[in-house]
């Protein structure tokens, strides 16, 4: 969700990538559907490793924000370029175990919260863009 949500309200300023160290091989329908009912583009969105993101190839990353909330603990690898990197710890709504009722309102819940902090990154001035920035967003 958050790299639709960065693509669609950086309006072109911002390239964002998604991906994680467990990709679950599809992307989760309740966030496909989330997208889709606040009209984001959701076309092209696929799950994949992070490993893409740091060989050889791989597109130049400026800033690394790690969303999930168990991200923290994990080893992230050497990204090429050494961009800025920063934790925006949000719970994993595709961990819910509840009914549908309350899967989608997590998922809702979450991605509100995820475009509240995309919202601040994208109003900065690119000149104010810095770690200490990006973690004042998360807090």
């Amino acid at each position: 969700m958050a790299e639709a949500l960065l693509n669609h309200l950086g309006r072109g300023r911002f390239r964002a990538y998604s991906a994680g160290s467990q990709p679950a091989g599809r992307v989760n329908p309740l966030s496909l559907e989330t997208l889709a009912a606040a009209e984001i583009a959701c076309q092209g969105l696929c799950s994949k490793s992070w490993d893409v993101f740091s060989g050889q190839g791989a597109p130049e990353m400026h800033v690394v924000i790690t969303v999930c909330g168990n991200a923290a603990s994990e080893v992230c690898p050497i990204w090429p370029g050494h961009p800025l990197q920063v934790h925006w710890g949000f719970e994993d709504p595709a961990a819910c175990e509840g009914s549908d009722a309350e899967k989608r309102a997590l998922f809702s819940k979450v991605f509100e919260q995820i475009r509240a902090q995309i919202q601040k990154l994208v109003d900065l001035d690119p000149e104010d863009i810095s770690k200490e920035r990006l973690q004042e967003i998360a807090s």
